[in-house]
């Protein structure tokens, strides 16, 4: 067993590849503590920031825990609020984001493998 204090976790800066600017990220359960098929991370959108249409080889769960923001499929388009839990199966084109007035955060549920953008 692994106890994970999300206060105590780094916050690491990532931009480029599949971001369009720059989110704040803390990763709450991965490889590096011992977790082989699932990965969470609490990802913080400012205000405006989302990320590239991509899919995944699996799929992958957002649980919206702070702020206004979109998830958007080929077909539709949503906005997302706290509370909100979202399903993105695999292989299905997506993305995700902060609204233009409201920064955004949500924690990503989802397993090792391929994304591609």
């Amino acid at each position: 067993m692994k106890v994970v204090k999300i206060d105590e976790l780094p916050v690491e800066k990532r931009s480029g590849g599949i971001f369009l600017g720059t989110v704040e990220s803390k990763a709450l359960v991965n490889e590096s503590i011992g977790a082989n098929d699932l990965k969470l991370d609490i990802i913080s959108f400012p205000p405006g920031v989302k990320n590239k249409p991509h899919r995944h080889t699996y799929d992958q769960v957002l649980y919206i825990l702070a702020g206004e923001g979109i998830v958007a499929t080929e077909k539709e388009q949503r906005t997302v609020t706290p509370g909100v839990v979202v399903l993105i199966p695999r292989e299905e084109l997506h993305w995700h984001g902060a609204t233009e007035k409201s920064s955004f955060q949500h924690i990503s549920i989802l397993r090792p493998g391929e994304t591609k953008y």
